[in-house]
């Protein structure tokens, strides 16, 4: 990027701020990720997955949802690349995906539940099973 000239020079600015910055189209790639996580449901759906492996009609018991809704959320988190599936005969099951970027929001969502909820119990350790009563 160009060394840009400020209209208004307030004194202190950091130094190749701008410059430095991710690009517009880096910035418009993490927006489609986080508006994944946008959706409450989605949220949810994504952070059960990042504790057990499971199938659209337990996911559905679990989310209190349809089995389409579900299936609908889980197209939008594969797509995203934060979820992955695996074929056992007819069942197909669920899971987050075992990357970086899905361990990194899993982290992010366990702490701002920490901070959003207080009196939630202590997240659990990545792959830690959560009882099924979600």
């Amino acid at each position: 990027m160009p060394n840009i000239q400020l209209p208004h020079d307030h004194g202190a600015h950091p130094k190749g701020l701008i410059e430095n910055a991710p690009s517009p189209e880096e910035f418009a790639q993490l927006s489609l990720l986080l508006r994944q996580l946008g959706d409450a449901s989605r949220l949810r759906l994504f952070w059960i997955l990042c504790h057990c492996e499971e199938c659209v009609i337990n996911l559905s018991a679990m989310m209190g949802m349809s089995s389409p809704a579900v299936s609908h959320h889980l197209k939008q988190l594969r797509t995203s690349g934060l979820i992955t599936s695996r074929r056992e005969g007819k069942e197909v099951y669920y899971r987050a995906r075992n990357s970086e970027r899905a361990q990194l929001l899993h982290r992010f969502i366990e702490q701002l539940i920490q901070h959003i909820c207080p009196g939630v119990a202590e997240p659990l350790g990545e792959g830690e099973e959560a009882s099924h009563d979600l």
